[in-house]
C-alpha cells in the first residue's frame, strides 16, 4: 500500500488477533508510531487486549500510560480493555480501580469485570456484581451468564448456579443452542459432582463443543464411571467433531490416573495421525501416560523423538524417572535440561528433589536446594522443604530435619510435619514424634491419618497405654481413614478391590491360590506375614487375616489366574490409591522369585518394579 491510515493498521491487528496470534498483533504497534500514524482509542483497544492474552502486564501498563496522556483513556472501548487486561494479568486491585472510575459503564464493563473476578478465583464478588449490575437496570447477556456460571463453578456455588439455570428456563432462553451458557452449566455440575444433571443439559445441546464433550467424560471418570465415560469418548469419535489437543490432553490424562495402558496406547495410535496429535500438550500427556502405566522405555523413546520439548516435557521424565527410584538418572536428565537452554521452575526442582529423596541421594538433593535457595527469580515453597525434611529423616537426621521446618521462612503445613512424623516411625524415635504428634493434632485434630501414624510409633515402642488412647479418640470422633483400594486391567476391563474385599465373582478362586502361594513360601523362602504391619487394636489372629486379603494381593491373585497373563515376560501391573504396606512388599518380592514374573506396583508414591526376589526401590520407600 502506498499509504496506510490508523485504519489500515488496526484492521491488521485485528485480523492477526483474530486469529490467535497476540504476539504479531502487538508487535504492528511501534511501527506503526514510527510511521506518524498516530493511534486511536480501537488501535489502544486492540493491543490491551494482546497484553491481556499473552498476560505482559508491563507492556499492558504502557500502553495504559499512552491512553491516559493522549486521552483516550476516557473512551469506554479503552476503559473496558484495560480492566480486561489487568484482570488476565492477575491484577484485579488495578481492574478494580478502573471499574469504579469509569463514569459510563456498558453491559460490556459490567461483563469484563464480572469475568475478571471469576477467572481470578473471586466468584463471591463475581455473584454480587452480577446482582448489582441488575439493580442499577443493566440486562445480562449469554456472557454475563457464562461468566456468573463459571463463578459459581469456581466457589462452589451450586445453588445460586441453579438458581441461574432456572432463571433461563422461566425466561425462555433456549440453553439447547447457545453453546456458552451449556458449557458453564455442564462444568459447575460436573464439578459439583451431580452428574445426572450435567448430562441432562449437554443431551439438550444441538451444537455440543469439544470443550462440552471433554468436561463431561473427564466429570464420569474421575467420579470412577469409566464406562460411562469411555461409551461418551466413543461417541465423540463417532461425531464431526475434530479431536483437538484439549480433548487429547485430558482423556490422555484420565487413562494415566487409572493406568488403562491398553487405551492409552490406542489413542495414542489415534493422536498420531492427527494434526493436533503433535501439539507439545499431548505428547507430554502420552509421554506421562507411559510413565504412570509402568512403561518406562516406551516413555523414554517418545521423549527422544519430540520434535520440540518445553520445561513440561523435561520435569514429566524427571518426576518419572524419581517415581521409579531412578535418582541418578534424573539428576542427569536435570543437567541435560539446563544444557538445552531450557530453564527449570519450582515444579521441575520439586520433581528433582523428590526423585532425589527416593534414591536416598542426600548430597545431590542438599546442592540443588541450595541452588534453589540461592535464585535470583525462583523460591522454595514449603513443598521443596518437605523434600528435605523427607531426605534428611530417610537418612536418619531426624532432629536436623525438624530443625529445617522450624527455621524455614514460609508456614510450615501438615503434611511437612506428617513427613517427619514418619520419618519417626522408621527410625523409632519417639521423643520427637511426641513432639511432632501433638503439633499434628492442634494443626489436623480430625485428620484420622495423624492418630494412626503416631499410635503405630507408640505401639512399635510398645507403649500400648499411649497408643490405645489415641484409638479411643478416633473412636470417640468417629474419624475414619481413606480405604485401601487397588486395580488392575484385564482384557480392557478395570477390577477393584478393597481390603478383605469378597464382591468379586472369583473371590473364592482369588483366596485359594493367596493360600497356596503363601504356603509355597513358606516353604521354600520361610516367608512370614509382620503383623506390625496391621492394625494394633485387634487381636493378632484377625490382624494376620487381615494382611492376607490386601487390596494389592487381591489384585495380583485375580491378574495370575487370569489367561491373559500366560504370555512369557508380560509384566502384571497392579496399581493403589494408598502406600503399600511392608507384609505385601515383602510378599510380592517373594512371589516374583517363586512364579519367575515381574510384578509392578505403582502405590501414592512412587513404582516398585519386583523380579527374582527384589525391588526396584531397595527397599527404601
Amino acid at each position: 500500500m502506498p499509504e496506510r491510515n490508523v485504519v489500515s493498521w488496526t484492521a491488521l491487528m485485528c485480523g492477526y488477533l483474530q486469529q490467535d496470534n497476540a504476539q504479531e498483533s502487538l508487535l504492528l504497534l511501534s511501527p506503526m508510531v514510527f510511521s506518524n500514524v498516530r493511534p486511536n482509542e480501537y488501535t489502544f483497544s486492540t493491543n490491551l487486549k494482546a497484553c491481556g492474552i499473552l498476560g505482559v502486564l508491563e507492556t499492558g501498563q504502557q500502553i495504559h500510560g499512552l491512553c491516559a496522556k493522549s486521552g483516550f483513556e476516557k473512551y469506554p472501548v479503552v476503559g473496558n480493555s484495560i480492566i480486561d487486561t489487568y484482570s488476565r494479568c492477575g491484577e484485579l486491585g488495578d481492574a478494580e480501580k478502573k471499574f469504579h472510575d469509569m463514569s459510563e459503564k456498558s453491559r460490556i464493563t459490567w461483563n469484563v469485570m464480572i469475568a475478571g473476578y471469576a477467572m481470578g478465583g473471586f466468584g463471591d464478588k463475581s455473584l454480587f456484581l452480577f446482582k448489582q449490575m441488575q439493580e442499577q437496570g443493566e440486562m445480562p447477556d449469554e456472557f454475563t451468564f457464562a461468566s456468573t456460571l463459571k463463578a459459581c463453578s469456581g466457589c462452589k456455588a451450586v445453588r445460586e448456579g441453579s438458581q441461574i439455570h432456572g432463571f433461563l428456563i422461566t425466561r425462555g432462553s433456549l440453553i439447547s443452542s447457545q453453546k456458552v451458557i451449556a458449557g458453564a452449566l455442564i462444568d459447575l455440575y460436573v464439578k459439583s459432582g451431580n452428574l445426572f444433571k450435567a448430562h441432562k443439559v449437554f443431551s439438550q445441546v444441538e451444537q455440543k463443543s469439544v470443550i462440552s464433550w471433554t468436561t463431561l467424560i473427564v466429570g464420569y471418570a474421575q467420579e470412577g464411571k469409566l464406562t460411562e465415560a469411555m461409551h461418551l469418548f466413543k461417541q465423540l469419535r463417532k461425531s464431526i467433531i475434530t479431536l483437538d489437543g484439549f480433548v487429547l490432553s485430558s482423556m490422555m490424562g484420565v487413562f494415566a490416573d487409572f493406568a488403562l495402558v491398553e487405551l492409552g496406547k490406542q489413542l495414542h495410535c489415534c493422536a498420531v495421525k492427527i494434526p493436533a496429535g503433535l501439539d507439545i500438550s499431548v505428547l507430554n500427556s502420552i509421554m506421562d501416560m507411559y510413565l504412570k502405566c509402568g512403561l518406562i522405555e516406551e516413555a523414554e523413546t517418545l521423549f527422544d523423538v519430540m520434535p520440540q520439548k518445553n520445561v513440561i516435557s523435561w520435569t514429566v521424565m524427571i518426576t518419572g524417572y524419581g517415581k521409579y527410584g531412578l535418582g541418578g538418572e534424573a539428576v542427569e536428565l536435570f543437567k541435560k535440561m539446563h544444557m538445552d537452554s531450557i530453564e527449570p521452575d519450582e515444579v521441575s526442582y520439586l520433581a528433582l528433589l523428590t526423585a532425589c529423596s527416593h534414591s536416598g541421594l542426600v548430597q545431590e538433593s542438599e546442592e540443588y536446594f541450595s541452588k534453589l535457595c540461592n535464585s535470583s527469580c525462583l523460591k522454595p515453597s514449603v513443598e521443596h522443604y518437605a523434600c528435605m525434611v523427607d531426605i534428611l529423616g530417610r537418612a536418619g537426621r531426624v532432629r536436623e530435619a525438624k530443625v529445617v521446618i522450624e527455621n524455614m521462612p514460609v508456614k510450615p503445613n501438615v503434611g511437612i510435619w506428617q513427613t517427619l512424623l514418619g520419618a519417626c516411625r522408621v527410625h523409632k524415635n519417639v521423643e520427637i514424634g511426641r513432639e511432632v504428634g501433638e503439633i499434628l493434632l492442634k494443626l489436623d485434630g480430625n485428620n484420622p491419618v495423624n492418630y494412626v501414624m503416631m499410635s503405630n510409633i507408640f505401639a512399635d515402642a510398645r507403649l500400648w497405654e499411649e497408643c490405645e488412647g489415641l484409638r479411643g479418640l478416633v473412636k470417640a470422633k468417629g474419624l475414619r481413614k481413606e480405604a485401601g483400594q487397588s486395580w488392575v486391567e484385564i482384557d480392557k476391563k478395570m477390577h477393584f478391590f478393597y481390603n478383605r474385599d469378597e464382591t468379586h465373582p472369583l473371590t473364592k478362586a482369588i483366596h485359594e491360590f493367596l493360600y497356596k502361594m503363601e504356603k509355597k513360601m513358606k516353604d521354600e523362602l520361610g516367608y512370614t506375614r509382620e503383623v506390625s504391619f496391621s492394625l494394633h487394636d485387634v487381636e493378632d489372629e484377625t490382624r494376620d487375616e487381615s494382611l492376607r486379603f490386601h487390596s494389592e494381593k487381591l489384585a495380583i491373585g485375580l491378574a495370575l489366574l487370569s489367561s491373559d497373563n500366560e504370555i512369557e515376560g508380560k509384566p502384571i501391573r497392579v496399581f493403589k490409591n494408598l502406600r503399600v504396606c511392608g507384609d505385601c512388599h515383602e510378599y510380592i518380592k517373594g512371589l516374583s522369585k517363586i512364579l519367575k514374573k515381574i510384578l509392578l506396583v505403582r502405590d501414592a508414591n512412587r513404582f516398585h518394579k519386583f523380579e527374582n526376589g527384589t525391588c526396584s526401590c531397595r527397599d527404601y520407600w
